[in-house]
This record gives structure tokens, sequence and C-alpha cells, in this order.
């Protein structure tokens, strides 16, 4: 039988046929839909002018960023409902079941009418289907790991589950292509319409949801020609499966603190050194150093086609030494170098901001008692009082500044290198209102920092435009640091969490806390770290939220985490 044949292998056996077959099937599929759940997140601005079109700029942004967000809550709800069916029905159907649901909700987004078309029904629309996707996507990670590392010979989990983790970010990497190559075709005008096609609809930034179908229906074809999981196939022959995986994993002491441990000494280190390498770095260079959004992506995606192999490497190495230290220890790299890598990507992708704010003081001279948290990392609040909208909009425009208490009662006063700045909006001679916001851009570049069209900023025009240019080249090397810090801590991770727990619950145990980590404590880092700039004035004070989680998840890794890389999985 199959299950006998998979436990007689040995770590020194080639790959089998119909491994590379469950490996591709699985590590395909799941690529698939991480391109699906990344497409809105990477289009989330111009998404956001579509279906909040009745909101002003600043609010639909905001609004689209809640409604990719809300894919990231529901992630753990998913990871239950799609977990039990997994350790009931068996791990091929119901990961068959989450692609199908992640595909069509892609597809209907592209094929969605705006708010001017249908009003407030779309923005609904738009967020019930936001969330199916990542309903989906938290049933899909848990089945194809659990899949991949059941069909695994002994000693070579890591390796085999380390090609489902190179499936995130290689569909990251292919919404970034997609994207690139319509913007640079198209140009960025015809990109973000919807121009007449079909009713309407189809066109532009469409063109990529509607893609989808064409993956959803390689995958499904794939995925159909798959066998069970021998491991599951051998616990339903001999009856042994569990009749309430949820009780049983979250209803005792015994496997509730398992996955307490999982989740806080391997898996929200790993979420926030991901999404720091991944996301974070890609919020900084477009939001803090202004870098253009093309080149951004082209640099982005450059890192990640050059760190994804060592997704591999550092998954094979975790069969030797144990998925812990591997983990632990890129935790402990990126918490000893995030600071002076970020300082470095400053001064190589925009020189002049870096000569700015190391010489150019900005101070915010102001009553402590007017002035009060900007924590915000959901971006629903307002601001009125004049300490709060100056320190508010002075990190919305990426400046550094020092808060300065005055005397009770004394008004909100900003410099900028000696020069005042008014805070309040100021009528003009022809009756327009001049805004703080307006006039410190001006003051700003007057003492030194830069202005939009900087030459000494990075620039590249196209994927192949990097060749020749040292600075996008010392950037990409900068990036590339930080993917492989990814690699390091995300490729063991799947065979870790699998090995945390018995068959009968393994589906639903293992991706609970891998989604809470990644979907919570890792998905909400771009929002939170940058609420942290905002209310410190520091541009890197961000940095110490993924920074203070890693030495958490070292400390109690290192003491609770046991190495359980030898198991049996046919317990």
């Amino acid at each position: 039988m199959a299950h006998v044949a998979t436990a007689a292998r040995t770590k020194a056996s080639p790959m089998t046929r119909e491994e590379k077959k469950v490996i591709f099937a699985s590590s395909l599929g799941t690529i698939f839909e991480w391109y699906d759940f990344y497409l809105y997140g990477t289009l989330a601005v111009i998404i956001g002018r579509q279906f909040f079109s009745a909101f002003p700029p600043a609010t639909q942004a905001i609004f689209a960023l809640l409604a990719f967000a809300a894919g990231f809550l529901v992630r753990p709800f998913g990871a239950l409902v799609f977990g039990r069916l997994g350790d009931l029905v068996g791990r091929k159907y119901t990961f068959l079941v989450t692609i199908v649901i992640m595909g069509l909700s892609t597809f209907f987004v592209g094929l969605l009418p705006s708010y001017e078309q249908i009003g407030a029904t779309a923005p609904i629309l738009l967020i019930a289907l936001r969330m199916l996707q990542g309903l989906a996507l938290g049933g899909e990670y848990g089945g194809a790991a659990v899949y991949v590392a059941e069909h695994a010979p002994p000693g070579r989990r890591g390796f085999y589950t380390a090609w489902i983790q190179t499936t995130a970010t290689l569909g990251l990497l292919l919404s970034l292509a997609v994207i690139v190559t319509l913007r640079v075709n198209m140009g960025e005008e015809a990109f973000a319409t919807s121009y007449p096609v079909i009713f309407g609809l189809l066109g532009g930034w469409r063109i990529p949801f509607l893609g989808s179908a064409l993956l959803l229906a390689v995958s499904i074809y794939i995925r159909l020609q798959m066998n069970e999981s021998p491991v599951f196939q051998k616990m339903k022959e001999e009856g042994t499966r569990s009749k309430a995986p949820l009780t049983e994993a979250f209803g005792t002491w015994k496997n509730g603190k398992i996955v307490l441990i999982a989740l806080f000494g391997l898996v929200v280190g790993q979420a926030v050194v991901w999404y720091t390498g991944q996301f974070y770095a890609l919020f900084f260079l477009q939001s803090i150093l202004k870098v253009d959004l093309l080149t951004a992506n082209v640099l982005i995606a450059w890192s990640l086609l050059l760190g994804t192999p060592f997704f591999l490497v550092f998954g094979a190495l975790s069969d030797r030494v144990g998925r812990k230290w591997v983990i632990l220890a890129g935790c402990a790299l990126a918490a000893v170098t995030y600071f002076p890598l970020f300082h470095a990507l400053t001064n190589t992708a925009n020189p002049t901001y870096a000569a700015a704010i190391k010489n150019v003081q900005i101070q915010v001279s102001a009553d402590p008692a007017t002035c009060g948290s900007l924590f915000d990392p959901v971006g629903i609040r307002t601001f009125t009082q004049p300490c709060d909208v100056a320190r508010r909009t002075l990190s919305q425009q990426a400046f550094t500044y020092r808060l300065v208490p005055a005397a009770a009662g004394a008004p909100t006063t900003v410099s900028v290198a000696g020069t005042d700045v008014p805070v309040a909006n100021v009528t003009l001679p022809d009756g327009k209102t001049e805004t703080f916001a307006q006039r410190l851009g001006p003051a700003s570049v007057a003492a030194g920092y830069p202005a939009a069209n900087d030459a000494a900023k990075v620039r590249v025009d196209g994927f192949f435009a990097v060749f020749g240019n040292a600075q996008a080249l010392t950037v990409i090397a900068i990036l590339w640091v930080m993917v492989v810090y990814v690699t390091i801590v995300y490729g063991p991770i799947a065979a870790a969490l699998v090995e945390f727990f018995p068959t009968r619950i393994r589906y639903t145990a293992m991706s609970l806390p891998y989604h809470i980590g990644n979907g919570w404590f890792g998905g909400l880092l771009p929002a939170t770290s940058f609420a942290i700039v905002a209310s410190t004035g520091d541009i890197y004070a961000g940095l110490w939220y993924p920074v203070g989680f890693a030495v958490l998840t070292i400390i109690i890794g290192a003491v609770f985490v046991k190495d359980r890389r030898n198991i049996d999985l046919n317990d």
C-alpha cells in the first residue's frame, strides 16, 4: 500500500515520480491561491477609487485597506472550518474546495461593477468576496502542508514542505509581474481605468483578476488527479479518525497548550519577519522613501526572485539540525540587523532624504495636554487638535520631527530648520484655503528635503533596467538580505507545525496558530508599524514591532519548543 512504501523510504532515497507530482500539484495550486490573495493588496489604491468613490481620496484608501485587512482577520476562521473538514473527510477534497472558492472569488472581483454603477452594493460585495478569499486561504495552506508532509519520507519533511513555503513568495512575485507588465504596456491611466470592452467592466486593472479563471481551471484539473494522503487513508481504514477535531484540538489543555507554544514559540516571530521582509519593506520604499510605484515593485520583485531558492536550502537544513534552531536563528538575525538594514536602505534609495533627516531639524512645540495618541492602525480616527494634526501630517509626508513640551495653554508651533510653518488653515486672497500640509512641502524642500522629482532617488523604468544601475542593484541586495531572513524562518515552519500534532487533528490544530500568527500578528504589521512611526516622529520606530515579537519568539521557542523532526507521522 502507498503508506507502507512511503514509510519505508529513507532520507537518502531520491524523490519518486509520485512525490514530485504531489509537490508540484500542491505547490502550483497554492501559488495560484496566493496570487489571487495578493492581487487585491497590490491594487488597493485603484480598488479604493473604484469601489469607495463616494468618499474623499484619503478615505478611499483607508476603506480599501480595511477591506484588505478583512481577508487577514477571517483567515483563522477559515482554518477552523476547513481544518475540521480536512480531519473529517480528507486532505485532498478539502483543499480542492478551498481553491475553487478562492479562484471564483477573485474572478468575480474582476466582474464586480463599481460604486458609480451600482452604489453601496459594490463595496459590500467587494468585502464579502474579500472575506471569502481569506476563509479559503485559511483552509488552503494547512491542507497543502499536511498533504505534502504526509507523503514525505522520513528525514526529508523539511525539504519537501519547503516547496509549499515558496508559494507565498512566488504568488506575490507572479502578481507583481502581471501588474508591472500591464502597467508598462498599457500606461498608468489605461491600467487604472476600466475602459469599456464588455459592458464597461473588462480591461485595465480587472485583467489580473479575470485571468485567475485560467489559473483556477489548471489547478482544479491537476488536483483532481491527486490521491488522498497515505497517512489519512491509513487512519480512515483503521477507523481512528477524530469525530470532533475542534473539541479535541482546542478543548483540552493538553493540546491547547501545544497550540499556544506553536503560536508564540515559532509562528509569531516567523510572521513578523516574513511580513517585514516582503511587505513592510515595500511599504517603506513607497510611503516613507517616496520611491515610485513601478521602481519599488521591480526592486522587490528582483529580491524575491533571487531569494526564493533559499526556502529549499533552509527547509533541507532543518532536516539536519532541527526546525526550532533554524527558525529562531532567523528571528535573531532579523532582530539584530533590521535597524542597520533599513538605515542602509534609506541612504541608498533616497540619499537626499537620508541627509535631510540627519541635518534638517523639524520641531513641534505644544502643550503636552493637547497632544494625544496617534495610534491608529486601521486609519479611521479623525484628529482635530493642532498638535495631533501637525504630527500626523509630518508622519504621512515622512518627515522626522522632535516634540518639545511648551507651557500650559501655549499654541502649537512647527519649525522647519528655524522657519515657522503655521499649523492652522489660512484663507488666501482668492478665497481658497491653504492647509498646513500644503505649506509644509515647499518649506521642507527649501530646508533641504528632496523634491518629488529628485534625481538622486533610485529609479528604474522596467524589470531589466536594473542592470548597469549600481544604485538599484545595491537596493536589491539590501532587500535580498531581508528576503533571505524570510526564507530562514518560513522554510521550515510547515514541517515544524505538522510535527507538533497527531494525525487525528493535524489539519485543524496546525492551521489555527499559523493563521493567527500570520493573519493577525503579521497581516496587521504594516499598519501598526506606521502607527508607531506617526506617534514617535521616527521613521525607524515601526521596526520595534517586528523586533519585539521576534525576541519574544526566541525566548519562548528556546525554552518550550522541542525538536520533533524525527517523529513518525503514522501515529
